[in-house]
């Protein structure tokens, strides 16, 4: 699922490339991701809206648009954001460009495609079909927003130590994947965040001392935004708006490198399941 870094990752492209456009109309091949309004309001309304902010809120996708309202998207395990032009032929949307926007086939799965005035399009291409859209007033879709707990990288140590502690009894990677304590964390950077503070993703937060918790603070950052300066994580199907890969996985140390060697002490690292979602580890490093 596409996470912090990757959404960043999106809304610092759109920005550059959207802003101002007006949306002409909408094709929309996969009707169960528009969440709200009904499909024929949602193609209503959205014709000839202005985009006039882009932002991000943990993983979802924030249009401002024209007339008080937001559009929403929520990538969820298989969903990204194209910017590029297609035309159908036999029944499939084909890139007019050559590379990865027609070449890789993550980025054939196009549900909501959204064209411009100037003939741009912005597709949202998914896999799995598990991505929410959703489009109402600016009040009504923040307020949707609100239980979401902070952005990790704009809070203060003080602030994220009272978040974590208020889950004493629960493992600690669940609780940064928790997105009412911090927004935006999943499980590629939890266990990333955790390797790099040698704190085990399955330590009791009443266990962790303040020092180490500090510790985990200062690494969630540090991992978070050298993901967001490499551009995201492309090891599954998340791309960048040009259907290019981001560059995170260069350098990942321990999510999805069950058998290999521990970077830091040679050990391999090992993989169990933890709350229904893989976690990957060094047990030795990792106490």
């Amino acid at each position: 699922m596409p996470e912090l870094p990757e959404v960043e990752t999106t809304v610092n492209f759109l920005k550059k490339k959207i802003l101002g456009k007006k949306i002409k109309e909408v094709f929309v091949e996969a009707e169960q991701l528009i969440k709200k309004p009904s499909l024929s309001r949602f193609k209503k309304l959205i014709k000839g809206k202005k985009i006039e902010k882009i932002e991000r809120k943990g993983k979802n996708i924030l249009f401002f648009l024209s007339q008080n309202l937001v559009l929403l998207f929520h990538l969820k395990l298989t969903g990204h954001l194209l910017l590029g032009e297609w035309k159908k032929e036999k029944g499939k949307w084909v890139s007019l460009k050559e590379g990865p926007l027609k070449e890789d086939p993550i980025n054939r799965f196009l549900r909501v495609i959204f064209v411009f005035e100037d003939g741009k399009m912005l597709a949202l291409s998914d896999l799995r079909k598990f991505a929410k859209i959703e489009l109402g007033k600016t009040k009504e879709i923040l307020k949707e927003l609100e239980k979401l707990g902070p952005d990790p990288l704009e809070i203060s140590f003080e602030e994220f130590k009272k978040r974590i502690q208020k889950k004493k009894k629960s493992e600690i990677k669940k609780v940064l994947m928790d997105q009412e304590v911090i927004s935006g964390v999943g499980n590629i950077y939890s266990v990333e965040a955790l390797w790099e503070a040698k704190i085990s993703p399955f330590r009791k937060v009443k266990d962790i001392s303040e020092k180490e918790l500090k510790k985990l603070f200062e690494s969630l950052k540090k991992v978070l935004k050298l993901a967001i300066k490499l551009q995201g994580e492309s090891i599954s199907d998340w791309r960048k708006p040009n259907g290019e890969k981001g560059n995170y996985d260069k350098i990942r140390k321990v999510y999805r490198k069950e058998g290999e060697k521990c970077q830091r002490c040679g050990k391999k690292i090992l993989k169990k399941t933890q709350a229904q979602r893989s976690t990957y580890f060094c047990a030795n490093c990792q106490k």
